[in-house]
């Protein structure tokens, strides 16, 4: 069995070798989805372990249906009334339950609820409890027509407006992997700066250009060209067919084993059990957009953190009245916001070398706003799963977040 969960480093690399072949491609379709209740992540995860778990929806300005998920105490009782609000965007092809997946004593949703915060949880556009749209099915590939510039524009500020709303509190944020670029990308920009209190940022993704993956090797970054014709703007669904095709056919490179294709992509992780493993491999990965890969993929092509490149000058100039796409400048991100930072020695996607460019746009963050942490055997996927990071990661969020008055 192939396995597709945080399958980033893989897509990139199909989306930046593959060549073109024709207007619609083999992404020009759309893959039946199951879609859950909107209570199921509630119910599953969350209150089976004695948590109070109240689901809400909200709608983007541009027609996007969202869940949200708030667990607004511990399991020891108290109002979530005056709990500072903790926000949580989980990464690329998962969606919020992977915050709740492991035992309530080992899951960071839990651990922050019993620590005193009043935790939500977000799922962004794409995944199974946000398909919904005001206008679009989701069988419509018009509704995958976005990259992770809409996910910052649009979906961000929309879970940020949502938790200072019910609340009336600035929010703590954590992202992981993709949840950390939106993150950045947004703080870069002064978007939701007035409404978020801090940010913890589990293996920060920013740039890409020094991947260690196995699957990286075989990583062609050529010239996308006029990518929204050769894929269509459409689902790319991990379960579907055409990507089962690509992830069979980088399977038969040399050096790629795929017998431990979780370790091939995020690099070796130390600390995942098997029941949590399989119960992720149940509920994920995924389905997000193809224009979204396409977007990581020039950001690995390029070396540089940019919004979504259309192709040519002309079709750039149409949507950002520049022939090339602006850049999101980090340095911009405010010195004085409070930032947690960390990273894993074994982490392959966000690997070190890239997590040291990210720092060094933010080496004139002010003295003591500034968190790093480093965790040398941690790859990718232990620092939501892992069943020592509530020791060794977790605790320091909460020690953190505490500490920001």
């Amino acid at each position: 069995m192939i396995i597709v969960g945080f399958v980033t480093t893989l897509l990139i690399s199909v989306f930046a070798s593959y060549p073109a072949f024709g207007s619609k491609g083999v992404f020009g379709f759309v893959a039946k989805i199951n879609v859950a209740a909107p209570s199921d992540m509630c119910a599953t995860f969350v209150t089976i372990h004695g948590y109070k778990c109240h689901e809400y929806e909200v709608t983007t300005d541009d027609g996007y249906i969202l869940s949200v998920q708030r667990i607004p105490q511990g399991r020891v009782g108290g109002s979530g009334h005056n709990r500072q609000p903790v926000l949580l965007q989980h990464g690329i092809l998962v969606d919020g339950a992977t915050w709740v997946m492991n035992s309530a004593e080992q899951s960071l949703a839990m651990i922050l609820a019993d620590s005193g915060f009043d935790v939500w949880i977000a799922n962004t556009r794409g995944t199974r409890y946000s398909l919904r749209h005001l206008n679009l099915h989701s069988y419509n590939p018009d509704y995958w027509n976005w990259s992770w510039d809409d996910l910052v524009v649009h979906d961000l500020p929309t879970f940020v407006n949502l938790v200072y709303e019910q609340t009336g509190h600035k929010a703590h944020y954590v992202g992981h992997s993709l949840g950390t670029l939106i993150a950045l990308a947004s703080f870069s920009e002064g978007r939701q700066i007035d409404k978020i209190k801090s940010a913890a940022l589990l293996s920060p993704i920013a740039y890409l250009s020094h991947m260690t993956t196995a699957l990286g090797v075989v990583t062609a970054r050529s010239f996308l060209g006029e990518i929204t014709t050769i894929f269509g703007l459409a689902e790319f669904n991990p379960t579907s067919a055409p990507v089962s095709i690509f992830v069979k056919a980088l399977c038969a490179q040399r050096g790629i084993n795929c017998y431990d294709f979780l370790t091939a992509l995020t690099g070796k992780n130390c600390c995942l059990n098997a029941s949590t493993v399989d119960l992720f491999l149940k509920n994920e990965p995924q389905p997000t957009s193809t224009k979204n890969f396409v977007h990581l993929a020039q950001t690995v092509r390029d070396g540089i953190l940019r919004k979504y490149d259309y192709g040519s000058f002309i079709n750039n100039l149409a949507h950002y009245g520049e022939v090339k796409p602006p850049q999101y400048n980090l340095a911009n991100i405010p010195r004085d916001l409070p930032l947690f930072l960390s990273y894993g020695g074994q982490d392959a996607l966000s690997s070190t070398k890239d997590v040291e460019t990210l720092l060094d746009h933010l080496k004139n963050h002010d003295v003591g706003k500034l968190h790093v942490q480093y965790v040398k055997d941690f790859a990718h996927a232990d620092f939501i799963l892992g069943t020592t990071a509530k020791d060794i990661v977790f605790n320091q969020i909460v020690t953190f977040f505490s500490n920001q008055h």
